[in-house]
């Protein structure tokens, strides 16, 4: 897909080049965003020919109707935009926790990014007034819970349609405040919705997939750090290394199984740990002979919801569909989050399959009937001293966990509206679980890489090849050695935090050509 077109400090929207890398920069770096000046032509004859069949009185859902079952209640012009303000402050029924800033960002991104297409049929002063929240970090308070998935996700957005009418919260310059005093601040007017106009803004999938755009985006960085620790732990327990033998990958060519190969090879080459076949023993166990398979499965499933996600935030996903060059306004389902709601659960399953495998390799690093001799539970002295015994236990617990929240979102729907809306995705549901998922996945690798270093260090890190090296210092310069036991969980945290802000890609590229 191509980048979106950005000048400077300015991200260009034009509705359909947005990438998962954009989304990140608006959403974590706050890079400013404008609309293209074709998106803004666009919007004003989408606009035009809504007021044309507001004129004619024409019976259009939406326009000139109520929602739902009560699409067939015909609204008269001098009720519209009552109805529009109607079904913001009906539809705000969310509950639970807020979603994070940089949520909240991404999901007003999207909505900005769909809308720019001029298919809804909303004024361009509507889009300029959130492109000025979301330049000037207006972030709406948008509760959690609340989306079926279908119908878009109508109770969370319609929390971010308050503010834009200067109703309900919003967090400005740190503090969580109403909605109007937020957008006075910020020197923003709020703007009294007209027809249309509630109802694009929260018709559509933009929670559901900034959820997983971010969590998406974490989940690939966490598969190249994956690599690492895996290589990293599979010298420390002086692991052989035909496994990772081309010829045996290209006889059954995923394309990812060999990637993964491939980079085992990369990152330890040079090394003096790793064995061949029959010098320790003739095969390892699965959690370290398997890695390429395993990984590999789990990054085909991230290649492909990464497409999906791409598609969707370059969709418009409100109904009805504005087609003004054609005299048309179609009634149809692009709210539904079915494409989502499944993309997010593959990835709770390829995410929890790195977190359970990874759990295997720190039980194999961590007990000394299978760790070649190391000392037990990575740690002198041991009685006196625990070292890492209870590290493996928090990695099996928020491996069990991913295994309750891993069950699929996407195979549950419940009737709503009268049962006008019978089938329903429940993908923001499946979304809050990947990227709840994609969060304990790096605790668990954090934790293996802890394991897999203080292993090293009872070894000899000179012996490490190239690139696992790199990968050993890269922990050492944020955590020491355990020596004698201290709390850990704040080590655990360092190292899943370096592992997120980092991209290892770009960051080993000078050494070895990892993929």
């Amino acid at each position: 897909m191509q980048h979106t077109h950005t000048e400077g400090a300015v991200m260009k929207l034009d509705g359909v080049s947005l990438t998962l890398r954009d989304v990140i920069k608006v959403a974590r770096h706050k890079c400013q965003v404008e609309l293209t000046e074709a998106s803004k032509a666009q919007v004003i004859r989408s606009r035009d020919y809504v007021n044309k069949l507001l004129q004619d009185k024409k019976v259009v859902y939406g326009l000139t109707t109520g929602f739902g079952k009560f699409s067939d209640t015909y609204i008269s012009n001098d009720d519209t935009k009552a109805l529009q303000v109607n079904l913001i402050r009906s539809h705000a029924c969310g509950v639970g926790a807020p979603l994070s800033e940089e949520v909240v960002r991404a999901i007003m991104l999207l909505r900005l990014n769909a809308l720019s297409r001029g298919n809804s049929g909303i004024r361009l002063e509507l889009l300029e007034t959130i492109t000025a929240m979301l330049n000037q970090n207006v972030i709406p308070v948008i509760p959690e819970k609340g989306s079926l998935g279908a119908s878009g996700d109508l109770a969370p957005l319609s929390h971010f349609a308050l503010v834009i009418m200067g109703e309900g919260e919003a967090y400005y310059e740190g503090k969580r405040m109403g909605g109007l005093e937020a957008m006075t601040l910020a020197g923003i007017k709020p703007i009294a919705l007209e027809a249309k106009e509630g109802l694009a803004l929260i018709n559509g999938t933009q929670v559901m997939t900034a959820i997983g755009s971010i969590a998406c985006w974490d989940a690939l960085n966490l598969s190249k750090w994956a690599d690492c620790i895996g290589a990293l732990t599979y010298e420390a327990l002086l692991g052989v290394r035909d496994a990772f033998d081309p010829e045996t990958h290209e006889l059954r060519p995923h394309k990812y199984q060999q990637v993964v190969a491939n980079n085992l090879i990369q990152l330890t080459q040079g090394s003096k740990l790793i064995t061949r076949q029959g010098e320790v023993r003739v095969q390892d166990a699965y959690s370290l002979r398997c890695l390429p398979q395993v990984h590999g499965a789990s990054r085909d499933a991230l290649a492909y919801i990464a497409e999906k996600l791409e598609i969707e935030i370059n969709s418009v996903t409100d109904n009805p569909i504005i087609f003004a060059d054609k005299d048309r306004v179609i009634s149809g389902g692009n709210f539904h989050g079915q494409p989502i709601a499944l993309s997010m659960d593959f990835m709770s399953i390829a995410m929890s399959e790195y977190a359970n495998i990874s759990e295997r390799r720190v039980e194999r690093l961590v007990n000394p009937q299978l760790n070649e001799k190391l000392p037990a539970f990575l740690v002198k002295d041991g009685g006196v001293q625990s070292g890492f015994m209870i590290a493996q236990y928090a990695a099996a617990a928020l491996v069990s966990e991913n295994k309750s929240l891993a069950h699929p979102a996407s195979v549950d729907s419940i009737p709503s509206s009268a049962n006008q809306e019978d089938h329903v995705s429940m993908g923001t549901i499946g979304a809050r679980k990947a990227a709840q998922i994609v969060d304990n996945a790096y605790h668990v690798l954090a934790i293996e890489l802890l394991c897999a270093a203080q292993a090293i260090d009872f070894r000899d890190p000179s012996l490490l090849g190239i690139g696992t090296s790199w990968v050993y210092n890269r922990c050492r310069q944020h955590v020491a050695q355990v020596t004698e036991d201290r709390v850990l969980s704040t080590d655990f945290a360092t190292i899943a935090n370096m592992m997120k802000d980092s991209n290892v890609l770009n960051e080993l590229s000078s050494i070895i050509n990892l993929q």
